[in-house]
Formats: structure tokens, sequence, C-alpha cells
């Protein structure tokens, strides 16, 4: 009986042992766990971590799409993985028609281009921002603690009441006083960074919403108040809460995909729809940086919040790169002024009595006009068949295409130049991977040839729609994630030979699967160019 009782002790203290200790393990692993995913995710290259968000969303809406049942027939399962990177990216690149998704398939695409907006995934760079930030908030306040309590340390025992009293010497204080005023410094300074970039994301969020709520409802009432219009969805079996929210969000984040198979061309008569989605397409993309230094210059004018003033005056130190300067931001509205106001002349210029034309009034016109020629910067909504547009127009759009969002004419050199040369601070070397990387456009140049190769059997058969400028505008285009296309056309076959049946997918949908690949892979380069805008300097070409 004795061996029994000393055995289930032991069994009993085992058993303590393990409950006490599988907690701390359990803690331990938690701990470690979390460690290795900050490490991940801040310590990582930004470039890898949005293009994992990327890929990862877009694997997550081709499963979501494959496992809906379309409208009509099913596409095939490399053109709908295509489309869900082209929602993702916001390319709008379309190799099917868009009235065989079902409602639900329009929801998904209207999500997938919400998470894969601009506006949208910079939100979501500012609670990274905000959340390296919090760690250096807390232990400078823990050292802040440490030192008031060691400042007792610094003095002889014989002045330690003296200093709790306040009765300290001026010698003793004064030696002090300059570590602590910069002690405080530092933390007031964390502290108010930390609250502007919360306040930041709470206005992008309100920014956001806004613009989405509003559109939104805006639309729904055009298509209520307006009977052609509304008779146009209802032809097409399309709700109008799917298309107001659907076109929304997708003029916003500038993506370009439209419920309807003719994209806008069915509504090109509708005037007044057009101007409802314009302020939408400068709001999401090229004059977003204005839009938001405005806003907030409102706030600060309205409340006297300290946050808004400190966004104003430091915004370099937001770590959000759509911050500008108020004179970087002038000029770029300004810019974007100056290219609407020279495409949509030389357009009306070539265009006005254009075959594209047809069947407007002079008022319809300039406003079909306004509406192409702003959606040729990275928006991509079409009221008009690029297939019947003039070669210069189109040359004209591949340039528009191809210029990043917040280009900006500059009288003067930038601030980081201004700075960097008036210390004389030498530009950092770079390494040799950075030297032997080339180019945007000559990664541009190599896609096109990589599609010229796919599809040179093509090109010899149907020239006409296989030409090298049509190659062109696809690439610039998904590049760029405009989605402008000038389509595919059974009138323009050579030899018309075997079923030919016109569609309104763009000309991507007529390629290999090869050459569909490598199109996503031009998406995926686009969203991500501005990791690789300032690389290929080091290939001098005079």
């Amino acid at each position: 009986m004795k061996n029994f009782a000393v055995l289930g002790h032991k069994l009993e203290m085992l058993s303590s042992y393990s409950c006490n200790k599988l907690p701390c393990f359990s803690q331990s692993f938690k701990a470690q766990i979390r460690s290795i995913f900050r490490v991940l995710l801040f310590h990582a290259n930004p470039f890898y971590v949005q293009l994992v968000y990327f890929v990862m969303l877009s694997l997550l809406g081709y499963l979501a799409l494959i496992f809906t049942k379309p409208r009509t027939t099913r596409p095939k399962d490399a053109d709908v993985f295509f489309t869900s990177v082209s929602a993702t990216t916001v390319s709008s690149m379309s190799v099917v028609e868009m009235e065989v998704f079902s409602n639900t398939h329009l929801i998904i695409l209207t999500i997938l281009m919400l998470l894969g907006g601009e506006v949208f995934t910079s939100m979501l760079g500012l609670l990274f921002t905000k959340s390296k930030i919090i760690p250096k908030f807390h232990d400078h306040q823990t050292d802040s603690r440490i030192d008031v309590v060691n400042t007792k340390n610094h003095f002889p025992d014989s002045n330690a009441d003296q200093i709790e009293l306040g009765l300290a010497t001026h010698s003793h204080l004064e030696n002090e006083k300059p570590q602590i005023i910069n002690h405080i410094d530092g933390m007031n300074n964390i502290n108010n960074k930390y609250n502007s970039i919360r306040f930041l994301g709470y206005v992008v969020l309100g920014y956001l919403l806004v613009v989405h709520i509003g559109g939104s409802i805006l639309v729904s009432l055009y298509f209520t108040l307006v009977p052609s219009a509304r008779h146009v969805l209802e032809k097409k079996g399309i709700e109008i809460p799917t298309f107001a929210v659907f076109t929304t969000v997708s003029t916003f984040s500038n993506c370009g995909f439209v419920p309807t198979n003719e994209n806008m061309i069915v509504f090109k008569n509708n005037s007044g729809l057009l101007l409802l989605l314009l302020p939408q397409l400068l709001l999401g993309n090229t004059l977003y940086p204005a839009c938001l230094r405005f806003l907030i210059w409102v706030l600060e004018k309205i409340t006297k919040r300290v946050e808004f003033s400190y966004m104003l005056k430091n915004y370099k130190d937001m770590g959000y790169s759509h911050m500008l300067s108020s004179l970087r931001s002038f000029l770029l509205a300004i810019t974007v002024l100056g290219f609407i106001v020279v495409q949509v002349t030389l357009f009306c210029a070539m265009e006005w009595k254009s075959e594209a034309m047809d069947g407007l009034t002079a008022y319809q016109k300039f406003v079909a006009s306004i509406f192409q020629t702003m959606n040729s910067r990275h928006a991509g909504e079409s009221v008009i068949d690029l297939s019947v547009i003039s070669p210069a127009i189109l040359v004209l759009f591949v340039v528009m295409m191809y210029l990043p969002p917040y280009t900006t004419f500059l009288p003067t050199t930038s601030d980081c130049e201004d700075s960097a040369s008036a210390k004389g601070i030498p530009n950092p070397r770079k390494t040799l991977v950075e030297s032997l990387i080339f180019s945007q456009l000559s990664y541009l140049a190599m896609f096109i040839i990589l599609i010229c190769i796919t599809e040179r059997e093509k090109m010899k058969e149907d020239p006409l729609n296989f030409s090298v400028l049509n190659v062109i505008i696809e690439v610039i285009s998904a590049y760029g994630n405009v989605g402008f296309s000038t389509g595919y056309s059974c009138k323009r076959r050579l030899k018309h030979e075997g079923d030919c049946k016109d569609a309104w997918a763009g000309f991507s949908g007529r390629w290999s699967t090869q050459g569909k690949f490598i199109l996503i892979t031009v998406m995926f380069f686009g969203r991500l160019k501005s990791f690789s805008t300032k690389h290929g300097k080091a290939w001098k070409l005079s």
C-alpha cells in the first residue's frame, strides 16, 4: 500500500508539472509565431508582400468564380483565371464577354476590384505602417518610466529626498534638463506621427466610403429616372443595384470592367451617365493625391486638430506615397488638366466626323470625346469602338497608357534632389543587381517580342487583326492597367475559312494560352510597376 501511495504521489506531481508547463509552452509558441509573422510582414521587401497579396487574391477569386454557376456557357479555366487576375490588378483586360457571368459572378468581381484598387491597398499599407510604430511607441513609454526612476540614481543619496521634494539644487536640474527635454520631444514626435497615421487611415476610409456610396446612389437614381438607360439593363437581364455598385467600384478603382458586353458603348447616347462617372475616374487615380491633400486641408481648417496639421507639414514622414506637397499636388492637377485638353482637342479634330461618332449630336460627341480620352489614363472604360479610330489617336492613347498616374510637369527639381545637393550628399551607389535591371520600356519590348513569337502563325494567317500595332496596344494597356483593346473582327480576316463569330471580348481573347499567360505577367508587372520605376538607370543610351 505504501508503494502505491508513493506512486500516486509521483503521478500527481507529474500531472501538476505537465499542467503548469503546457500553458507556458502554449504561450511561448504563440509568441514565437507572432514574432515570426511580424518579422516576415514588417521586415520583408514590400514588393514581395504586395506580389503575394495580388497572387493569393487572384487565386481566391479564380476559385470563387469557377465554383459559381455562370449565366450561359462556362468559360475555360484559363480564361476564368485571366479574368480574376484582370479584376484584381484592376486591368479590365477581357478574354470573354461580360454577360456570361451571373449576378453572383459580378459580385465576386466587384469584391476583387475593390480589394485590388490602389486606394484600398494603400489603406492597408497605412495599417502596416501604424503597426510598425506601436512597439516603438510603447518602448519609449517604458524607457521614460525607467529614466524617471533612474534619475534618482544619478544623484547622491543625500540629495534624493530633496529632488522628490522639489528642493534639488539648480545645477543638478540644469545638467539633466537637456536629456529629459530631448527624450520628451522624441516621445511627442512619435506620438504625433502615430496619431496622424491613424487619422489618415480614417480619412482614406471615409474618402473610400463616401465616393462609393454616393456614386452608387447617383448611378442608381439615373437608371431609375431615365427610361432609355433602364431599358438597356432590363433587356440584358442586369439588376440596377448590381450594375450601379459594380460600375462605381470599377470606375473609382480605374479598372474599366462594365457588366455589359459592349462596355459603355451601349450608353454613348446617355451623356448624363457619362458625366456622373467622370469625377470618379479622377478621384480614384490621377487626382487622388491632390483631392486627398485638399480634403485634409479642409478638415484641418474645420477641426483645428494637430494631426491634420502634422500631415500637411510632414507629408514625407507619413510613409504614404500618395501624400504629396502642396506644390506637387497643384502641378499634378495642372498636368492632368493639360493632358485632358490636349487629348480632347486632338480627338475631336480627328474623329468628329468619323464612323465612331455616327448618330450622336454635337453635345453627345463632345461628352463622349471627354469620356474616352479621360479613360485612356488607367481607367479603360470605352464609349467608342477603338477598332475604327485612326492610328494617330491610337498611338496617342498608347503614350497616355504608358505614363504613370502621377506624371507631373515639374519646372523645378524635386525636393529630394534639392535637399541632397544642398547638403552635398552623394547619390547612393547601386548594387550590381539594380544596375543590371533594365528599364520598364525594355521589359515591355521583351513582352511584345514574346507575344509576337507565340502568335506568329496567326500573324501570318490574319495580319489585319494580329498586327503589331494591335499587339502593342494590348500589352501597353495591360501594363498600364487600363483595359483598352481593339478587339477582333471577322470582317478583317483575309481568309474566310471556318466558322468565325464576332464577340465583344478583347483582342487577347483570340490569343493562345501561352500568350494569355504572358499578358497575365504583364498585368502583375504593371500593377507593381511603382517598385521598378527607378531601376535601369545604369543603362546609358548616349
